[in-house]
């Protein structure tokens, strides 16, 4: 494992999920062994560029011989943080609140979510799922009740920094933040993850504009 002081790159992170997925792929078809010349082949990387990744975790492999799939796979996991399980909330039940309830894989990776809140009196109390649309009101005690791990913010921008040092305050350790605005704090008790889908869809746009 990685020391807690040591740098590792924003790019050798946004790779290890990727790295996690392709693995559990070949898990699942039955692969004992793999190099880092096959598994380049399915990341569209390199192979130096995949030793180099796991370098920073102290290596995994053996010269000559490969990666034990089962087991890079287990610590790529324990790496992201896939050996134990975290609790999550979302505050906000519009049409992204309600897609990622009902995201069955999101349970498969350990990522429990166990309430959803809103604002709007329409949606307090209404279904989404097997969860209630609770009331943003009862945040604090609900929280103190069920403390959660990681909160998901799917509301307008202008509420998301407010309510976003709310959740810190109430000890949510992560945030993943899909209002349309880049949340930073200067603190290490609370991370934020980004998420704008409108950019996914530019590249995209890019990449068929400039062919």
């Amino acid at each position: 494992m990685v020391g807690q002081n040591r740098y590792i790159s924003d790019a050798v992170i946004r790779r290890l999920p990727r790295y996690y997925r392709y693995l559990g792929e070949l898990l699942n078809s039955g692969v004992t062994r793999v190099s880092s010349g096959e598994l380049s082949e399915r990341m569209g990387s390199t192979a130096s560029q995949i030793r180099q990744d796991f370098n920073h975790f102290g290596g995994f492999g053996q010269q000559g011989y490969g990666y034990n799939v089962e087991l890079l796979y287990k610590e790529i996991g324990a790496i992201l943080g896939m050996d134990h399980a975290h609790d999550v909330i979302i505050i906000g039940a519009g049409h992204i609140g309600k897609a990622l309830v009902n995201y069955p894989n999101f349970v498969k990776r350990g990522f429990n979510i166990t309430a959803i809140f809103d604002k709007d009196p329409r949606l307090i109390g209404t279904q989404v799922s097997e969860l209630t649309v609770l009331s943003v009101d009862d945040l604090d005690e609900y929280l103190q009740a069920h403390p959660a791990d990681i909160a998901v913010l799917a509301i307008p921008k202008l509420q998301a920094k407010e309510m976003a040092e709310r959740l810190c305050s109430l000890g949510i350790q992560g945030i993943w933040n899909f209002a349309s605005t880049d949340l930073e704090f200067d603190t290490d008790t609370c991370v934020v993850e980004n998420v704008h889908l409108t950019d996914s869809l530019l590249r995209l746009s890019y990449r068929l504009n400039n062919r």
